[in-house]
């Protein structure tokens, strides 16, 4: 029987970014959820990518309990979901909030999951605090950075210009919304990604995401930290066939950082390769953590 908890809450401390001389910033208690699983192995934790959530990975997380019996966690990181908003966005901020999950939930070790921007913090986090990641699963993104493979910052202007009349039908907002989005997000399914974003309160309809945080250090989130000292553990770097973001130039810093690394494409799988190919997901998440 699976059982999904889902907590908002509040301990914690890393193998810093090479050249980072200022001071850490104050991690955040993050929104999560637990699918329990029986298995006593360290828990994956999944973290989703730029504008994602916690929930993007909800049936992907029912599916692992069922084929590895270990428990599953899927968060939202800072500025997304239902964690709290923060004008500091960088990948040293996002793992500090993650290793205060940990320690809170008394997690001396954890197979880190991360798609995009989450697989970014989580290589931070292996970098940083390479005792705390039994595992590394970096989804569709390598330490390098990303900016001319994303079209994310064309989508974030584009949401930062729809308007919503208030105290209209939520099915209403949600059609002016993808109406306004469309000349610029031209794939549905993309658009449709967009709009879990969006969210009512008192009768206005809003972003749930912090555009004016993301838009404003978006640079540094389609950059990675600079690290000498490599990650030891075992590393999986699973890309789309079809997607542009891990390409043959990645793979000598991926080799130099994660030097156990094994570079997989799912054939038929673009950017979103746990939406778009999910079993073939599943299968190599499984096959990487050796479950029979």
């Amino acid at each position: 029987m699976l059982r999904c908890l889902r907590r908002i809450r509040p301990p914690c401390g890393p193998r810093a970014a090479s050249g980072s001389s200022a001071a850490p910033p104050a991690p955040l208690p993050l929104s999560y959820m637990v699918f329990d699983g029986p298995a006593l192995q360290p828990p994956l934790v999944f973290l989703h990518g730029l504008l994602g959530s916690k929930g993007n990975f909800r049936a992907i997380a029912r599916a692992l309990v069922q084929r590895s019996g270990r428990k599953v966690l899927t968060v939202d990181a800072r500025n997304h979901g239902e964690s709290p908003h923060s004008p500091v966005m960088s990948y040293e901020a996002m793992s500090l909030d993650v290793q205060r999950l940990l320690r809170q939930l008394h997690l001396p070790k954890c197979v880190l999951v991360g798609h995009s921007m989450g697989g970014k913090t989580a290589m931070t986090l292996a970098l940083q605090q390479p005792d705390l990641v039994e595992r590394l699963v970096s989804v569709d993104i390598s330490p390098t950075e990303s900016v001319t493979v994303t079209d994310f910052q064309a989508y974030i202007a584009a949401m930062r210009r729809v308007s919503i009349p208030a105290r209209i039908p939520r099915s209403t907002a949600r059609r002016l919304a993808e109406d306004q989005l469309s000349p610029v997000v031209q794939v549905s399914a993309v658009r449709q990604f967009l709009l879990t974003n969006l969210v009512e309160s008192e009768g206005r309809y809003t972003w749930r995401v912090n555009l004016e945080a993301i838009s404003h250090h978006l640079a540094k989130i389609m950059g990675f930290p600079v690290f000498h000292a490599p990650y030891p553990g075992p590393t999986l770097f699973l890309a789309g066939s079809d997607s542009p973001y891990i390409s043959s130039e990645d793979y000598p810093e991926i080799e130099r950082l994660f030097p156990e690394a094994e570079i997989q494409y799912i054939p038929g799988a673009g950017h979103w390769v746990h939406a778009d190919k999910s079993q073939e997901f599943i299968t190599a998440i499984c096959n990487f953590l050796l479950v029979p």
